[in-house]
C-alpha cells in the first residue's frame, strides 16, 4: 500500500496519476472538458463535467495500474486556483457554472472595492491585489446577479469552494466542506499573519461567511472516499493548488528555491520560507505548501495569464498550426523572430503589470513577416512574461536583503520545448532545470498525501527523489539580453496603451 493517486484538475483537462514510493509514474490517464466563454472576457466550466472528467481518470488510472481502490495509500488533489464553485450544501447541486480564473466579469466589482478603500487592508492581509483573477469578487458576481445563489445564502445553504473543496465534497459523498492554506490564499478572504479566514474582511466584501468551506493544512487527513467511487474507501490526505503543488513536487521545501509552471497560463513562485514577503514590484504573497510539524510556509508568486494558451490560439485562433506540437519545428523553421513581438493580453496582463485593459497586440510586421514569425514570437512571448516576473521577484529578493535567484526550476506542458527553455535561459541570463518528472503538480500532490499517511518520513525523504533531465545555459551575451527586454517593454507599453 505505497501507491498514491494524484488527482489534477487543470483549467483544459482533468488528469490522475498513480505514483509510486519512489516518484515515479506507474500510470496516467486525462481527460479534456468544455470551455466555455459566454461573451468576451468570460470564462466557464460546467462543474458536473469537472467533477466526471475527474472521477473517469481516476477509475481509468487505476485500471492501468492494475490496482485496486484498496491497495492505494491516500489520494492527493491539485487543482485549478481561483476558480469559482457555488453549491446547494443540502441537495449538492451546482447552482450556477464555475467561473475560472482566467474570468475578468468581475472588475467592476474590484473597482468598486478600490474606490471603497480597501485596497490597503486587502494587500496587508491577504498579499493579494483587489483584481478580479482571484475568488471573492467572482462570489460577489454570483451573488448579485443569480437568485438562486442568493436565494441559497439567505437560507444558510451556499456552499462556496475553489474545485478542490468541489472534489473533496463529491469524493467524501458531501461529508466533507474543506480546503487548505493555499488555495484559501487566493481568494482575498485568508488572513495570512493570523491563518484563517478574516472575518472582518469577509464582512467589509458583504460575504456570507456560513459558505466558507474549513481551512486545513495542506498535508492532512482530510477523509474517506465513498467506498462506491473507486471500489473501496481511500483517505484524500493531501490537497493544494496547483502552482503551491509544482514547487512542493519540484522540492521547493525551503526559502531561496524559485520554479516556473509553463501551463495554460504561467506561475512563477519562489519560496521565502516561514516569513510572509510584501512585494514592491507587482508580485503577490502566497501560501505555499508545507509538511506536516513544517509551520506555516510562504511564497512570492507572479501569474502570466497567457502562457501556452497562446499556441491553442495559433492552433484555433489564426489555424497557423493544426496541433500544438506542431508549433516548435514552425517557429524554428525561422532563425529568430524577425522582428516581431507578440504581447498575448487577450484577457489583460497580470503581474508584474496589473492592467486589465490591456489587450493583445504584434508589433514590428514587415512585409517579409510570415506566419512562422508570429509563431516564433508567440512562443517567445511565455519567456518575456516569465523574465519580467523573475526580474520583479529578484528585485523584491534583494531589496530584503536577500541574493538573487540563481536557478529556476521549470515544469508544465510547454516545458518540453526545448527552444522555449533556451531562450528562457538567454532572456534570464541564469540556468534553467527541467526535472527528470515533470508532472511535478501531480507528484506534489502525492507527496503531500504521503507524508500525512506515512510513505516518507519528511522533506528530506523526498528531496533525494528530485533528479535532472536537463540544464539549459544561457549562451546570449547579456548585453543583447537586455536590449531584447527593452524592446518588450516597448512592446507592453504598446498593448498597455491599447
Amino acid at each position: 500500500m505505497s501507491h498514491i493517486l494524484a488527482l489534477d484538475q487543470g483549467t483544459s483537462s482533468s488528469r490522475s496519476i498513480v505514483f509510486d514510493e519512489r516518484g515515479h509514474i506507474v500510470a496516467m490517464a486525462q481527460r479534456e472538458f468544455r470551455q466555455i466563454y459566454p461573451q468576451p472576457g468570460w470564462v466557464e466550466h460546467d462543474p458536473m463535467e469537472i467533477w466526471e472528467s475527474q472521477w473517469a481518470t481516476a477509475r481509468e488510472a487505476l485500471a492501468r495500474a492494475g490496482l485496486e481502490a484498496r491497495q492505494l495509500r491516500a489520494i492527493g488533489i491539485t487543482n485549478q486556483r481561483e476558480t469559482t464553485v457555488v453549491w446547494n450544501r443540502r441537495t449538492g447541486e451546482p447552482l450556477h457554472r464555475a467561473i475560472v480564473w482566467q474570468d475578468r466579469r468581475a472588475e467592476g466589482i474590484c473597482s468598486a472595492w478600490r474606490e471603497a478603500g480597501l485596497e490597503p487592508q486587502v494587500r496587508q492581509r491577504t498579499g493579494l491585489r483587489l483584481d478580479p483573477y482571484f475568488s471573492a469578487s467572482k462570489l460577489r458576481w454570483l451573488l448579485d446577479h443569480v437568485p438562486a445563489v442568493r436565494e441559497a445564502a439567505t437560507r444558510g445553504e451556499l456552499a462556496f469552494g475553489t474545485v478542490d473543496s468541489w472534489l473533496l465534497w463529491q469524493l467524501t459523498g458531501g461529508r466533507v466542506h474543506a480546503t487548505d492554506v493555499t488555495n484559501a490564499s487566493r481568494t482575498l478572504m485568508y488572513n495570512l499573519a493570523q491563518g484563517g479566514w478574516d472575518e472582518a474582511l469577509v464582512q467589509a466584501l458583504g460575504l456570507p461567511p456560513e459558505a466558507l468551506p474549513e481551512v486545513q493544512p495542506s498535508s492532512h487527513l482530510f477523509g474517506q472516499t465513498e467506498a462506491h467511487l473507486l471500489g473501496a474507501p481511500v483517505p484524500v490526505a493531501g490537497m493544494a493548488g496547483d502552482q503551491q503543488a509544482a514547487l512542493f513536487g519540484q522540492a521547493g521545501f525551503g526559502p531561496g528555491i524559485a520554479k516556473n509552471t509553463y501551463g495554460t497560463g504561467c506561475f512563477m513562485l519562489l519560496h521565502t520560507g516561514g516569513q510572509a514577503q510584501a512585494s514592491t514590484h507587482g508580485l503577490v504573497t502566497t501560501a505555499a505548501a508545507a509538511a506536516p510539524g513544517q509551520g506555516p510556509q510562504f511564497a512570492l508568486e507572479g501569474s502570466v495569464f497567457i502562457g501556452g494558451a497562446v499556441v491553442q490560439w495559433l492552433r484555433d485562433g489564426l489555424r497557423a498550426i493544426s496541433a500544438s506540437s506542431e508549433v516548435q519545428a514552425l517557429a524554428e523553421s525561422v532563425p529568430d523572430a524577425g522582428g516581431v513581438m507578440f504581447v498575448p493580453a487577450f484577457t489583460g496582463l497580470g503581474a508584474p503589470y496589473w492592467d486589465t485593459e490591456a489587450r493583445g497586440t504584434i508589433v514590428g510586421l514587415s512585409r517579409g513577416s510570415t506566419v512562422a514569425h508570429i509563431a516564433r514570437a508567440a512562443l517567445e512571448s511565455i519567456a518575456f512574461q516569465s523574465a519580467a516576473l523573475l526580474q520583479a521577484m529578484s528585485q523584491d529578493v534583494v531589496a530584503a536583503g536577500g541574493e538573487p535567484v540563481s536557478e529556476l526550476r521549470v515544469d508544465g506542458g510547454a516545458c518540453v520545448n526545448d527552444l522555449l527553455m533556451q531562450f528562457q535561459a538567454d532572456l534570464l541570463g541564469i540556468p534553467v532545470v527541467r526535472p527528470a518528472v515533470v508532472e511535478t503538480t501531480a507528484l506534489g500532490a502525492a507527496y503531500l498525501a504521503g507524508l500525512a499517511t506515512g510513505v516518507w518520513d519528511g522533506p528530506e525523504a523526498l528531496a533525494g527523489q528530485w533528479r535532472v533531465e536537463r540544464r539549459f545555459e544561457p549562451t546570449l551575451p547579456r548585453e543583447q539580453a537586455r536590449e531584447r527586454m527593452a524592446r518588450w517593454d516597448q512592446a507592453v507599453r504598446q498593448a498597455m496603451a491599447g
